[in-house]
């Protein structure tokens, strides 16, 4: 039994019925030649979602991502470094010592997993701090996702694969040529690094990154491209800027630019935020009515569960459709 049928005989109540309506409702938004921009926030890079998730690229189910700057980054890690990284499955049980070991061995910790300092982080910082003074010295400027593409055409990181390259995210979005939004970029790694060679003087400047408002100024033209002759849909993982900032670009179009826009065609998140006093992540999809992002008719789902169990089983009910 595959998984949509595994999912269509069992799947019949509360958050398992969810799950299934949601990946039928995203099969049908495709169907009629519509189009699909996934969100991720949280660690989804570090909890491998790119085995499900690449082949849902390739496969043209998803046109468009916007991620947090360590999403972007930490599928790269893992793609040059995966046999250095460590689990802790027991990882709730660890003392603040523990903790410091793991520090002291250059192991950053994210729940069960650990990304190699010096063979992830530095690693591929050393690579791309050439692409930056490259850009710096002939005074060209890009966006986080394009730097990232260029170090994959490159071929430096060819011979470091350590996963297959058809689990990375990443390298399907580059091959298929996505967009990869990444807003408050500077709230990653690389960010944070980026941000230490200008201070050092290895880099003249800030500048020579793009800037979330110019990112939220391409936004602007790729969804009025993407939406002449179809409708875009939204499927957020988690919460956070990742979810915030694509979702807004439609009532600044229609808004605050004064011209015509269509509405996001479908809305899903998987989310285990409760709704509570201004959570907005936790916040149910009528409230997205009011901002002018979502309309009375639009197809609306809430998944409250862990994204790293719900997202493969609809990425690959989708796949099966």
């Amino acid at each position: 039994m595959n998984t949509r049928h595994f999912m269509q005989r069992n799947f019949r109540h509360f958050n398992a019925a969810a799950c299934r309506d949601a990946a039928e409702g995203w099969v049908r938004h495709l169907q009629t030649g519509n189009k699909m921009l996934v969100t991720l926030a949280g660690a989804m890079s570090t909890a491998e979602l790119g085995i499900s998730l690449a082949e849902m690229i390739r496969a043209d189910k998803v046109h468009g991502i916007c991620c947090t700057g360590a999403n972007l980054e930490e599928d790269i890690f893992n793609l040059v470094a995966h046999n250095h990284y460590k689990r802790i499955p027991h990882y709730r049980y660890l003392t603040t010592e523990d903790e410091t070991i793991l520090l002291d061995n250059g192991l950053n910790r994210v729940t069960d997993t650990c990304i190699p300092e010096e063979e992830a982080m530095r690693k591929i910082e050393s690579h791309l701090l050439t692409l930056w003074q490259k850009a710096d010295r002939s005074n060209q400027r890009f966006f986080p996702y394009e730097y990232t593409y260029q170090l994959l055409e490159s071929g430096l990181l060819k011979d470091e694969y350590q996963i297959d390259p058809k689990d990375s995210w990443v390298i399907a979005a580059w091959q298929k040529g996505l967009k990869i939004f990444t807003p408050g970029w500077e709230d990653s790694t690389l960010g944070n690094m980026f941000v230490s060679q200008v201070i050092k003087g290895n880099l003249s400047d800030t500048n020579i990154m793009k800037s979330g408002l110019e990112q939220m100024q391409m936004l602007v033209k790729w969804y009025q491209e993407n939406t002449q002759t179809a409708s875009l849909g939204f499927f957020q993982i988690g919460g956070g800027i990742a979810g915030d900032f694509p979702i807004c670009v439609v009532p600044l179009i229609q808004q605050d630019l004064k011209l015509p826009c269509k509405l996001w065609g479908y809305f899903a998140q998987i989310s285990d935020s409760t709704t509570s006093y201004g959570s907005y992540s936790g916040a149910v999809p009528n409230e997205k009515i009011t901002w002018g992002k979502l309309d009375v008719d639009t197809p609306s789902y809430v998944i409250e569960s862990d994204a790293t169990i719900v997202a493969p089983l609809i990425f690959n009910y989708v796949l099966e459709s």
